[in-house]
Parts: C-alpha cells; structure tokens; sequence
C-alpha cells in the first residue's frame, strides 16, 4: 500500500521509534496521522491527531476504534521490555505485564480494527517485532517469549485478513538508539533507518523486512546444521 494519502495510527507515537515513524508519515504524504499514546499531551509533533490509547486497556481500544473511521493503515508499536529472566521469582509476573502489552495488545487492535480497514479497502498493519522473535537473549527471556509470541500473532493474522486484502508487515530490528536501549551494549541502528527500511517494505508490498545486519545475520542462522536459536554449543 500507499504512504501518500493513507490514515494512520501509530501507538506508542510519543518517543523513541513511534515518534521516527510519525515524522516520516507526514513527509510521506499520509493524509492523516493518529499518534496514540497514553498520555497524549506527550505527542509534540504538530498536525497530527493526539489520541489517549494504552494497549491493554479495552475501553481505550473501543474508543480509539470508533474515534477512527477512517484508517487505512495500523501501526502496532508500542511495546515494552522489562529484563526479567525466566528463573526470576517474579518471572510470571513480569511475562504477563510484557504479553499484555507486547502480545495482547496488537492482538485486541487488530481486531478492533479489521473491520475498519476492511471497509476502507483493506488496508496495512505493521506490527514491530524484534531480532528477539527468534533468539532468546541473556537476562531477556520473558520480553524475548513476548516478542517471539508477536511473531506468530503476525503470521497468524497475516492469513486471516489476507482475504480482506489487509497487508500485514511484520518488522525484525535488533537494537535501536532509544531510550529502551540505553545502558546496553553491542551494535545499534538509528530508528529513523527502521522506520524509513519498514515504509519502504510496506509500499513494496513485503511481508517482513529486516533492518539491521545483526537480524539479516540470524534469520540466515536460523536453517544452520546447529539453529542459531539453540545458542553455541556446550562442552
């Protein structure tokens, strides 16, 4: 699909990636820009259309849903990353917090909006996922299920609304210079890179786009003899 003229959400949309993604919609000609965030007086870009969403509150999704009509194109980026481990004692705890959002969350905005995007010719979603979808990463291990499980929701989502003609795009970045990484180390892109490689997918009609050397590199090393998700080998 079109950036030019089309109706766009984006969650999240008040810093870090979501922020990168509103600017370059509005250089690209979307018609109109829905920047969503829980605080919405946090949204300082102008001319878009501030909008009071959290993701894991249903009566915010209802709003939302009915508060945009008109929407072309869906952008589920908003996420968060805890660092809890898998042996943590509140691991549980912390899975379910990141699932709500990570998970659950572009799930119930999917469905409030299928229909929307239906009627509006099918549309797109763009769902940010992560290199972390398919390798689980020390010290990360419950954001790294969150995401993994997002993936699945993607490709699950992708065959059902494929007969509504709704495209959906599924995003794999590994590290972004964001607030989310800072204090971490190893290589990161600038998200004005994602968000420019990520548009550049959805116009071409792709199914998944990888942003940074470090995914493109694990992706291959899934099909390895030894699957890069089994991490190296013991002894």
């Amino acid at each position: 699909m079109n950036i030019k003229d089309a109706v766009v959400l984006v969650t999240g949309a008040n810093r870090g990636l979501g922020h990168e993604f509103v600017k370059a919609l509005q250089a690209g000609g979307a018609k109109k820009i829905y920047a969503a965030a829980r605080d919405p007086a946090s949204i300082t870009v102008p001319g878009v259309h501030p909008l009071r969403l959290d993701v894991t509150n249903a009566d915010d999704i209802a709003a939302a849903a009915k508060a945009c009509p008109d929407l072309t194109l869906l952008i589920n980026n908003a996420g968060i990353a805890s660092g809890g481990t898998l042996l943590s004692p509140k691991a549980a705890d912390v899975a379910r917090k990141e699932l709500e959002t990570n998970f659950f969350g572009p799930l119930a905005l999917t469905q409030a909006f299928a229909p929307t995007l239906k009627a509006n010719g099918g549309g797109g979603i763009i769902n940010v996922l992560s290199v972390v979808s398919w390798v689980s990463m020390p010290g990360s291990g419950t954001y790294c299920a969150s995401k993994s499980a997002a993936w699945s929701l993607t490709n699950g989502l992708r065959s059902e609304l494929k007969g509504q003609n709704t495209q959906v795009l599924a995003v794999h970045v590994g590290m972004m210079l964001t607030d989310m990484t800072k204090g971490m180390e190893g290589p990161k892109i600038q998200p004005e890179e994602a968000v420019r490689l990520t548009l550049e997918a959805l116009e071409r009609g792709d199914d998944e786009v990888l942003c940074d050397e470090v995914t493109r590199r694990v992706k291959q090393g899934l099909g390895a003899p030894r699957g890069v998700y089994l991490g190296a080998p013991r002894g």
